[in-house]
């Protein structure tokens, strides 16, 4: 049948010819601006006014996000396109961006924060978070906020750097326009109540202009859309993590030497036809899938019929399918025991997660899985649909891309570290890691998108030097950076620091490293294998042997950047480089320590770690 149009002729041929030319950059902007006429017609009933007419002035909302991988910053976007298009004028900064100095005086707040390693806020918002809870903090009566936190329920402190923010501004004396926001890994849906919630209430407590003073993004453009027209990377892709590109395998090669604890994959894969392309730094995102044998036995505990029909976000399927493609079945949280435990009426999981019980329900928590869960406290003539409820969707894989595109077009290559393990008598295995292990060979292909990574990129200034610190598989995005600056002939030097637990077996990338040493395009390497020597040196020890000259290298404007476990290395790092900076810059603890601060909020110690 064919499509009916309100267009004429001439303007549906006018319309097409201009979006075949636009970028998804620039899609994004032309949807929000008729999202904004479409608002006005609506809500006002008269046709918009696209340009401002004199009138009073639009009330001005200050919109703050904390952001280490771009997803707060893209909730912080949409709230600002949701808000101008209500008639606010609009602030938008990054933490590291805004001076504090204003905060006495915005009167209208929005905060979107993510979190990272135990609770602690992202890298850029360190110095606003550590402001705020200081005593150099105002008084804020008379201002009202709004806090949506991102997280990962899988962790204990659980969005805590949302949290902080939340309490600490209400201790102050600001007033919640709306009850704060926890967003799990799964953020869309939640994040966009949040924004249409905020910016109602925003319009209750201050008048706005009239709808249509300003073209903005309203009703029917989300998150997804966004993320999708606003990354670099891929504007010119349609191809996004709701829909991502089935990627052929070119190659899948085990890095790890015969012997070693570890098994680590060297995994290459063709975007050839898809448009994504993508940036030293950015990460590639994979959608994969349980394991087979996991969902059988999951079914079979319950007791369930693999083939019943089950309703997901986005469409309706086989109940196995369901377990094998669309929910986490590995991932244990507080949120599923909860709903478990009233699910299956055991006092006995209702009790461990009581109050006083966090160390005991920590200790539970860790190496189990849903099936260990279902076995242990069995639920009685439980239906797929209540069992289904109880978990979250599962979610991509981020890796960091250890490739360049301008050394590898139509390809991107990733580092991958198998997870297997046993634990309480069974054998485990990471969900992307031994799917991309196991299942990524030649002739298959991988559903997979690119995240762009705006807060982990090379020195515009290709004179720069670079010093790279990146354990393990946290070495990915640096042969990526090391690739990039050879292809462009970047003149700016290079220094890599390497470790991992033995020379013979887990040197990745060793003769790739070797080769770049012998060309010119990497000036220094320095290793530490933890497992070859009686006392464990690791890439902090040689940064401190290496400290003068680290430091000189600072000093000349290098930009330094850790990759890898946020947990010990990145903070040993961290300490290593402040000592390293007070011995050999003459400087005391508290001013060697804001000499890093300042590295960082000049962009120029960058970390990327998880």
């Amino acid at each position: 049948m064919q499509e009916t149009t309100p267009l004429s002729a001439q303007q549906a041929q006018m319309l097409s010819q201009l979006v075949d030319g636009l970028s998804g950059e620039q899609l994004a902007w032309v949807r929000g601006f008729l999202a904004g006429i479409n608002h006005s017609v609506r809500h006002a009933g008269t046709p918009a006014t696209v340009a401002a007419t004199a009138g009073p002035a639009a009330p001005s909302v200050t919109i703050l996000y904390g952001s280490q991988t771009g997803h707060a910053q893209e909730v912080a976007e949409l709230a600002k396109a949701r808000a101008v298009a209500a008639g606010f004028k609009v602030d938008l900064f990054a933490m590291g961006d805004y001076k504090a100095s204003r905060l006495k005086n915005d009167k209208l707040l929005l905060v979107a924060v993510s979190t990272q390693g135990e609770g602690e806020p992202p890298d850029d918002a360190r110095d606003f978070y550590d402001f705020l809870h200081g005593a150099k903090a105002p008084q804020l009566e008379g201002t009202r906020f709004a806090v949506l936190g991102l997280g990962d329920s899988s962790y204990e402190k659980f969005c805590q750097a949302g949290k902080d923010f939340d309490a600490r501004l209400s201790a102050l004396g600001a007033q919640r326009l709306v009850p704060r926001v926890d967003s799990d890994v799964d953020y869309d849906a939640p994040a966009e109540r949040w924004i249409e919630e905020a910016v109602e209430a925003l319009s209750r407590v201050a008048a706005p202009v009239a709808a249509g003073k300003s073209a903005g993004v309203t009703e029917g453009f989300s998150l997804a859309a966004l993320a999708s027209g606003i990354a670099p990377a891929t504007a010119s892709s349609q191809y996004s993590r709701k829909h991502p590109f089935d990627a052929a395998v070119i190659e899948n090669v085990t890095l790890s030497g015969r012997g070693s604890s570890k098994e680590v994959h060297h995994v290459e894969l063709s975007l050839e036809g898809s448009g994504l392309t993508y940036e030293p730094g950015d990460a590639l995102g994979v959608v994969a899938q349980n394991d087979a044998a996991l969902v059988d036995t999951l079914i079979d505990t319950l007791a369930l019929d693999p083939q019943a029909t089950t309703t997901t976000q986005d469409s309706s399927l086989s109940l196995r399918d369901a377990f094998l493609r669309a929910y986490d079945i590995t991932t244990l949280s507080r949120a599923f025991l909860e709903k478990y435990a009233a699910l299956a009426e055991s006092g006995e999981l209702k009790a461990l997660l009581g109050a006083g019980n966090e160390t005991a329900l920590r200790d539970y928590l860790r190496g189990r899985d849903v099936i260990d869960v279902v076995r242990q406290f069995p639920a009685r003539k439980v239906k797929a649909a209540e069992f289904v409820g109880t978990l979250r969707t599962l979610q991509p894989r981020l890796y960091s891309i250890a490739s360049s595109l301008a050394a590898n077009p139509g390809a991107v290559h990733i580092t991958v570290g198998a997870v297997r393990y046993d634990s309480h008598g069974r054998a485990r295995r990471g969900v992307a890691s031994t799917y991309l292990a196991d299942i990524a060979r030649e002739g298959q292909t991988v559903p997979v998108y690119i995240e762009a990574n705006r807060n982990f990129k090379l020195p515009q200034d290709s004179h720069a030097p670079v010093i790279m610190i990146g354990p393990g598989t946290g070495i990915a995005p640096f042969r990526a950076f090391v690739e990039e600056r050879q292809a462009l002939d970047a003149p700016g030097k290079n220094w890599l620091f390497f470790g991992d637990r033995n020379f013979r077996t887990d040197f990745l990338y060793q003769r790739e490293w070797q080769r770049y040493v012998k060309d010119g395009a990497l000036t220094k390497i320095d290793v530490a294998f933890s497992r070859d020597t009686q006392d464990k040196v690791y890439v902090q020890h040689r940064m401190r042997e290496q400290g003068k000259e680290l430091y000189a290298w600072l000093q000349e404007g290098a930009h330094l950047y850790v990759c890898g476990d946020a947990d010990a290395m990145a903070r040993d790092v961290n300490t290593a480089l402040i000592d390293i900076v007070a011995q050999h810059g003459g400087l005391t603890p508290d001013a060697a320590a804001e000499y890093v601060k300042t590295l960082q909020r000049e962009k120029r110690y960058q970390r990327d770690v998880y």
